[in-house]
């Protein structure tokens, strides 16, 4: 299974329009650090998936027939707003999945274009191709899916955006599931009362708790990067996801690292 993450911001992206912290300031002199919407392609076989759309070039990025099916965390524009242009196109309709989100995002539903939408169940696995996908509710101000991956071969992700901690049985089924790869939301340094979002001290205690073989922190704000540029911290337990990383996932051998 290979994974893309195609971006790992936070709303907003790094770097923040006008601000000029040190990691704002970074971004803007190497497009290294550049931070956008929160995305990524899974890929196995044949097989490929978009999680979330908030790329806004998803039109030029991807032909007619390269995707498989776009699957969705939630209906907040950064996680959408790629799909209002891309709905207009012509052709064979696209399989786009999500939680059962009566609302949407604007009109969405209602002019849908070539996108056909599916309302999935949580904890009820649905199978795309070479992967076969199981939606775990997260915890977040709109209702939110989080998804276990699994490959034809028994390979394991699971993709955690947008969250802040786990519902219980969530944090219970990832945790029997055993996850060969995990990437969680870690949009804040620490905080005294996160909200919405994990901060650093929360995702690192998820991550603890669910005992992935790998793990990656994405949906980063340009604050999370400045904090990380200040403190020169880092975690044995889990990388920095950024744009444009490409990871090909494997059951792993004895003590893997990130």
């Amino acid at each position: 299974m290979r994974i893309n993450f195609l971006g790992t911001g936070a709303a907003g992206g790094v770097p923040l329009f006008g601000c000029t912290c040190v990691a704002c300031e970074r971004a803007r002199l190497d497009q290294v650090f550049v931070r956008r919407p929160c995305s990524a392609l899974i890929e196995s076989g044949n097989t490929r998936i978009l999680l979330d759309a908030g790329l806004t070039d998803l039109h030029e990025r991807f032909k007619p027939g390269e995707l498989d099916a776009i699957v969705l965390t939630h209906f907040h524009p950064d996680h959408v707003q790629g799909l209002f242009h891309l709905r207009w196109g012509v052709g064979t309709r696209i399989p786009v999945y999500g939680p059962p989100d009566s609302e949407g995002c604007a009109d969405l539903y209602k002019h849908p274009g070539v996108l056909d939408f599916h309302a999935l169940t949580k904890f009820e696995p649905v199978s795309i191709g070479a992967l076969t996908l199981t939606p775990v509710p997260l915890i977040h101000s709109k209702v939110t899916f989080g998804y276990a991956i699994e490959s034809s071969n028994g390979i394991r992700f699971a993709y955690l955006t947008d969250t802040l901690g786990l519902p219980p049985r969530t944090e219970t089924f990832l945790t029997d599931w055993h996850p060969h790869g995990l990437a969680l939301d870690c949009s804040f340094p620490p905080q005294s009362e996160p909200k919405n979002h994990n901060d650093w001290t929360t995702a690192l205690a998820v991550i603890d708790k669910v005992n992935p073989e790998r793990a990656w922190l994405t949906h980063i704000s340009h604050t999370l990067d400045a904090w990380l540029l200040g403190t020169g911290e880092l975690s044995s337990r889990a990388a920095i996801a950024m744009d444009g990383d490409q990871v090909d996932l494997q059951a792993s051998s004895k003590n893997p690292k990130p």
